[in-house]
């Protein structure tokens, strides 16, 4: 799970809490889960590997320690093996750094699958093994050489029901036709599923995306760009567009669909059509200090469906275990990205294709929408 996305991720938790709808106890062990951790202790500072505790590494935040028992007592009950937590960023560049030294401090790191691959090619990360967990607990096409799917989000349109409810968009063309749909937009700042949903409106079908065409894309985005209000770079950012009236539709992550509509008393809606679907992961550092086998049963552990079902409840993110579908009932499944109806209209984002040009792309897309 990138930055922005894992700051907003534990922004949403708060809202929960301060709202009443989730209880003090709960918000602990949402915020444990959220980090990627079963943390029995938590602590600001960076935690060091010793034989009997593991490292999960997460992108931190400012939700202050707290302890639970979600999945730490039973992992330890299991195993022995304590789970502890370390906020100082897994970025690619920190990953690196830790396994380049041959003796990390880190072993499991809530990793973008295309990071995982790119440093996984230069021996930094350890193969997942598949023998310990489970392909079958994975959504097909999800399990990567150097990382487990965890959860999923995506990208897709919100928009003003008191413009648009009589006739909704359907699609990205929509999103971007503002003759027919009048108004201001929202866009991500950090460009993924931007690439696509400006491919998308300018008529690629969705089987032929990839490989990105990104100067059709960059030169679709460049041409649109005057009736963007605002290149969001956080949740909070992108419901407030909308919820002011500045945008009457905006490309927001699904984790906000709940929230918003909410916030909106239902005046602002959202689709799953042609949405991105986007997948956090679970990685294991080279030469880890408590070893690979106690990594891989960690994340074979979190594959259990019911304690998925806790992270989607508090923020909404997709069990990547197919088996959690089965579990949810009709009002909380749509708000699911990977329900099977869900998920059968958007478009998986191609890790491979990230993993190649990912840097570049943003560079430029950058440039783009600051000129």
């Amino acid at each position: 799970m990138h930055g922005p996305f894992q700051k907003d991720a534990l922004d949403i938790l708060k809202t929960r809490l301060a709202r009443g709808q989730i209880t003090r106890r709960e918000f602990a062990t949402g915020l444990a889960m959220l980090m990627g951790t079963t943390a029995l202790g938590m602590r600001a500072g960076p935690a060091s590997a010793q034989p009997s505790q593991l490292v999960m590494v997460n992108w931190g935040g400012d939700a202050g320690p707290a302890y639970t028992a979600a999945y730490g007592e039973a992992f330890e009950a299991a195993t022995g093996i304590v789970v502890r937590q370390d906020g100082s960023g897994p970025t690619e560049g920190a990953i690196a750094a830790q396994a380049e030294t041959g003796r990390p401090s880190w072993d499991v790191v809530d990793v973008d699958p295309f990071s995982a691959e790119a440093l996984g090619a230069r021996g930094l990360m350890t193969p997942i093994d598949y023998d310990v967990v489970d392909r079958g607990k994975m959504r097909e096409g999800f399990g990567w050489d150097y990382s487990a799917s965890a959860y999923f989000y995506s990208y897709i349109i919100a928009y003003d029901k008191r413009r648009f409810g009589d006739d909704p968009p359907k699609g990205m063309a929509d999103f971007f036709d503002v003759e027919k749909y009048p108004g201001r937009r929202a866009m991500y700042q950090w460009g993924v599923g931007m690439w696509e949903a400006a491919l998308l409106a300018d008529g690629v079908p969705r089987d032929e995306l990839y490989p990105l065409d990104l100067e059709r894309a960059h030169a679709k985005i460049d041409a649109f760009k005057g009736n963007v209000i605002g290149f969001w770079g956080g949740g909070a950012e992108s419901q407030s567009l909308l919820l002011n009236g500045d945008a009457s539709m905006a490309l927001i992550w699904s984790t906000r669909a709940k929230l918003i509509e909410e916030d909106s008393g239902g005046e602002i809606g959202f689709i799953w059509d042609e949405g991105l679907v986007a997948p956090g992961a679970f990685g294991v550092l080279a030469n880890n200090p408590a070893g690979p086998e106690a990594a891989m049963e960690f994340i074979a552990s979190a594959q259990d469906p019911e304690k998925q079902l806790v992270m989607f409840r508090m923020m909404a993110q997709g069990p990547a275990n197919p088996e959690a579908d089965a579990l949810l009932a009709p009002e909380e499944a749509r708000f699911n990205p990977v329900d099977p109806e869900n998920f059968a209209v958007q478009i998986p984002l191609d890790m491979a294709w990230y993993e190649e040009n990912y840097g570049a792309a943003l560079d430029e897309y950058l440039r783009i929408i600051s000129a």
